[in-house]
């Protein structure tokens, strides 16, 4: 018997707690099991959906994440664990899944992870040989799963986050918006989000030509490519990558994910972080564009997941007049003015 088990987040009205700590039991040698949990700790304090388990278990530590998610994010998850990532041989390059269990009100699903430790990648400081690692990884997932038959299955339990995230994205944010009747303090506000997302609507032709030419084939994208979800590891073989937090698993152009990753550092080391992902992807004989087309991509990218965050502060104002939705919107215009280009690039001099 493993004492503590009933005290894991007692108190604090999660769901499904019997069930989690149930399948927490069978995972750590059931009820013969000797053991006691030693820690608790929340790692998202603000959600308060995933937390640290460190138990004794027979004289030995071991360690859990917990992490509980919306069914169809558990079920993507697991996909990608189970299934997706096996699918291109890299069975042990994605989320450490031991088991799961869904709660009985169908509210949640509870996962459980081995826990990583603490490897996550440092882009603020970063070591060239453990981002080499990761960045051979991200480009190995990308170039196997180009072309793959999973991708329609991917696209229907993930999503698409290609140029039909851009077009979707910008039209709905627009719809959110004109529906809203500010203040006369907030139009200012709200009109300059819908002089830019109207900019963004008349660009589509030229964005789409772009991330077709430019971006990259239709294939997995991880879609979430901050450094805390990407672990490198130091084993008896070298360093071992792994990516975490599937949550936002999609089809589309690797530009996407590319994006995503470079913008976690800071601009003086993206150019050799992109030179070592167009060394690895050449090996698949992929090539892309020179800086210029390249942040014109990244830009389309970036201001898609911009307009997407309009729509739900939109929402909320329009449908229950949440006032916190214009400190949201005055946020995002604040990451429009902000934007610079992802990459640097050489001034030209003319003669």
């Amino acid at each position: 018997m493993i004492e503590g088990v009933n005290r894991i987040l007692a108190d604090s009205g999660q769901p499904g707690l019997s069930e989690l700590r149930g399948v927490l039991e069978e995972l750590l040698g059931g009820r013969e099991s000797s053991g006691r949990l030693l820690e608790q700790q929340t790692l998202q304090p603000r959600e308060m959906r995933v937390f640290r388990l460190r138990f004794d278990i027979g004289g030995q530590e071991r360690s859990l994440i917990i992490k509980r998610l919306r069914p169809e994010i558990a079920r993507r998850n697991q996909l990608v664990a189970q299934r997706w990532l096996p699918a291109i041989r890299l069975y042990n390059a994605g989320p450490p899944l031991l088991g799961s269990v869904a709660a009985s009100s169908g509210d949640c699903v509870w996962h459980v992870y081995d826990d990583l430790g603490n490897w996550e990648l440092d882009p603020r400081d970063p070591d060239r040989e453990s981002v080499r690692t990761a960045t051979e990884l991200i480009a190995r997932m990308h170039t196997r799963f180009a072309g793959h038959a999973l991708l329609g299955e991917i696209r229907l339990y993930g999503g698409d986050l290609g140029i039909h995230f851009y077009e979707a994205n910008v039209r709905d944010a627009i719809s959110a918006l004109e529906a809203l009747v500010p203040p006369k303090s907030r139009r200012p506000l709200c009109e300059s989000l819908l002089n830019r997302l109207h900019r963004l609507r008349d660009e589509l032709p030229q964005r789409a030509q772009a991330i077709a030419e430019w971006g990259g084939p239709e294939t997995l994208l991880h879609g979430d490519l901050w450094a805390i979800n990407i672990f490198v590891i130091p084993t008896g073989r070298g360093r071992r990558a792994r990516l975490i937090d599937w949550d936002h698993a999609a089809v589309g152009p690797p530009s996407y994910d590319l994006s995503t990753f470079l913008l976690r550092f800071p601009a003086e080391h993206r150019l050799w972080v992109l030179e070592l992902y167009r060394q690895a992807v050449a090996e698949a004989d992929w090539h892309f564009p020179d800086e210029r087309e390249l942040n014109y991509v990244f830009e389309t990218h970036e201001y898609a997941r911009f307009a997407n965050r309009i729509i739900w502060p939109a929402i909320g104002l329009v449908q229950d007049h949440a006032e916190w939705g214009y400190e949201a919107l005055a946020e995002i215009e604040e990451w429009f003015e902000q934007f610079r280009p992802v990459l640097p690039v050489a001034v030209e001099v003319a003669a």
